[in-house]
């Protein structure tokens, strides 16, 4: 292992393409710690297109690589020992880091290592989400706060952040009109409170820092290491950087390096790189449903005086979605004249003509929507896939060397449209079973001075978090609701059918039954053939209101260097082969599917398609729809080098 100050300057060089300010903060622990602000220079902004990427097809196959370009690509990395190793810097990921140092600096010597890995340049900057907050899991992990009233109560959140949820809606929207619809129980938000996730991460990722977390921003995470007979999880390696998109290292290139842990916890989110992977490794899914997922698109406004509502928090039904897909919509109010309105469509959806970034541009039209936003500018954009399995869909939790938490597992309550205080609950609930097992066995040091190079003599595997999960209130919530996304895909009732299941069993039977509803098979599986269906001719933007989808990813400030490998994987990056499997059938669904434009068929008359397919990764935000839809599942989402992405900050 390489000295403390070696890796230190590793991790700071990761980051050499940003103009970056950065600070070295000294701790008292014997740890340090690194504070990276990644700001992008002015010289990387720029107007986003649709041609600028034509082929991924340049890069060169290792073997043909030069010796010495092989060497430094096959450089042994730079190693670290830590206690815990966490992946996603988000709700999940902080919470079982904070949760994690508290136990440790409370009950052993707080001397425990625990690392959290981001591979945002700024923590939070990734996070996108509605979002209305329960406080339960916030007021679990920080049971004492200055921002609770005399009584006790509150969230323990700057009242700068989130905003009281003060009134309510649950509309059905059919041509111009909004009919009241009786709110279910799960969605009432007395006691809740809106707020922008991104900013909430950025101050749980302070209150980490002040317990003693390690937290490195701009790092992305690639690559799962496993022990010597390939049965448990070793720890993560972090992604080169500085190769050309030929494959070729260039002048800036700076090998990754590898976390060992002691339990590596995967907080990825929705839908990530690496726990598709551990899901895969070691069948998480056996005896599970399959999971499905939605999309969830978002704008925040500043709205106009007299339209602004503060704290009122509305959904609505139908319109623009037609009967057979699953979805709605919503506009919050929160802080001082914001508006934050999406909608969420689920991926389950089977006309392949269907493009949810349109149907929301649509939604917004409707005079329901359209009084709130008249006269206001949207400032921020922004999208990502979610979990709609519930808990049929959540995979076994833990595998030797570690385990899955928040979003990663699928916790998200979907009658609810909420995830972040299941999410959290998990990262606590991880956090409490991997204190329990690590602070009784010997400490890295000490194996060390036997002379054991491995940070545990065998590997933990934490059956204890799965009971946990099981005896706790996630558990229970989730059970209760368990039959409300399936009934809508069920063959019995249709959509129609379902809603009214959903209000039978949210209003009566709570979920109290003999049955459990399973789901379809993938989203993917279920896209049909576009023969069947018409092209949706989708109104033309006005630009008050509505938006071209290049101005709208223009507002989430998303950046990827174009001399890096493309992070949207093809076989071989044979853009050809996947239009011939996938245009004839499907046309063109990849750019439908996609919130940002990154996946286009261009008209070519020397194909025999007459198209060619083109990926403009420089426009992707991360929101790995095309990972989950693609009818030919043969795109795979990786990361990018570590800061590329979107920079959001309000969503």
């Amino acid at each position: 292992m390489l000295p403390r100050s070696i890796l230190q300057s590793r991790l700071l060089r990761l980051g050499q393409r940003f103009s970056i300010n950065r600070s070295v903060v000294a701790s008292a622990l014997p740890c340090f710690k690194i504070c990276c602000n990644f700001r992008l220079h002015a010289s990387c902004r720029r107007s986003f297109g649709t041609t600028t990427v034509k082929r991924q097809s340049v890069e060169i196959p290792f073997e043909k690589l030069t010796e010495e370009e092989k060497a430094a690509l096959s450089e042994e990395r730079a190693v670290d020992k830590v206690d815990v190793c966490i992946v996603g810097g988000g709700p999940a990921g902080l919470a079982t880091a904070i949760r994690f140092k508290q136990l440790d600096n409370s009950e052993g010597g707080g001397e425990l290592r625990v690392v959290v890995l981001e591979k945002s340049p700024d923590m939070g900057s990734h996070m996108v989400s509605g979002v209305i907050m329960e406080p339960k899991a916030l007021r679990e992990l920080f049971p004492e706060s200055e921002f609770y009233d005399e009584s006790g109560n509150g969230i323990p959140l700057p009242p700068t952040l989130v905003t009281p949820v003060t009134s309510g809606q649950l509309k059905y929207l059919i041509g111009d009109f909004d009919l009241p619809v009786p709110e279910p129980p799960q969605m009432k938000n007395e006691g809740n409170y809106v707020g922008s996730l991104s900013q909430v991460v950025r101050y749980l990722a302070e209150k980490a820092e002040e317990v003693g977390v390690e937290i490195y921003p701009g790092i992305s995470v690639s690559e799962v290491i496993y022990n010597d007979e390939g049965t448990a999880v070793a720890g993560v390696a972090t992604k080169d950087m500085g190769i050309s998109k030929e494959g070729r290292p260039k002048s800036s290139f700076e090998r990754g390096m590898e976390f060992h842990a002691r339990q590596t916890v995967f907080a990825e989110g929705c839908h990530g790189s690496l726990t598709k992977q551990i899901i895969k490794k070691f069948d998480l899914r056996k005896g599970r449903a399959n999971q499905t997922y939605g999309l969830g698109i978002k704008e925040v406004w500043e709205i106009k005086p007299e339209n602004f509502k503060k704290g009122f928090a509305s959904h609505t039904m139908g319109y623009p979605l037609s009967n057979e897909v699953y979805g709605g919509g919503f506009i919050y109010h929160f802080g001082e004249g914001l508006a934050t309105v999406g909608l969420v469509v689920g991926l389950d959806y089977r006309n392949p003509y269907i493009s949810p970034y349109q149907e929301f541009q649509k939604m917004k039209h409707h005079p329901y929507y359209k009084k709130f936003l008249e006269g206001g500018k949207c400032i921020e954009y922004g999208a990502r896939a979610l979990n709609e399995g519930g808990l049929q869909s959540v995979p076994k939790l833990n595998f030797p060397g570690g385990v899955l938490v928040g979003a990663s597992a699928g916790f998200m309550n979907v009658p609810k449209i909420k995830g972040t205080h299941t999410a959290m609950k998990s990262g606590m609930l991880a956090a409490d079973a991997m204190f329990d097992s690590i602070s009784k066995i010997p400490s890295i040091s000490e194996l060390e001075e036997k002379g054991i190079e491995k940070v545990v003599e065998s590997p933990i595997n934490l059956d204890s978090y799965e009971r946990a999960f099981k005896n706790s209130w996630i558990y229970d919530e989730l059970y209760e609701v368990r039959n409300i996304r399936p009934s809508f895909n069920h063959a019995l009732f249709g959509r129609l059918g379902g809603m009214a299941y959903s209000g039978i069993d949210s209003l009566l039977l709570r979920g109290q039954v003999a049955w459990t509803f399973n789901h379809h098979e993938s989203d993917a599986f279920l896209t049909d053939v576009a023969e069947k269906y018409e092209p949706i001719d989708y109104p033309k933007p006005d630009n008050k209101i509505s938006f071209d989808i290049l101005t709208s990813v223009s507002r989430t400030g998303t950046y990827h260097n174009e001399d890096e490998q493309c992070h949207l994987r093809v076989p071989d990056q044979d853009l050809q082969k996947h239009a011939e499997k996938a245009y004839p059938k499907w046309k063109g669904v990849e750019s439908r599917f996609c919130p940002a434009g990154v996946y286009e068929y261009v008209q070519d008359e020397t194909s025999p398609l007459g198209v060619k397919f083109q990926i403009n990764g420089q426009n992707c935000i991360h929101c790995k729809t095309c990972d989950i839809k693609v009818p030919t599942q043969d795109i795979d989402w990786v990361v990018p080098e570590g800061g590329d992405g979107p920079k959001y900050t309000l969503t």
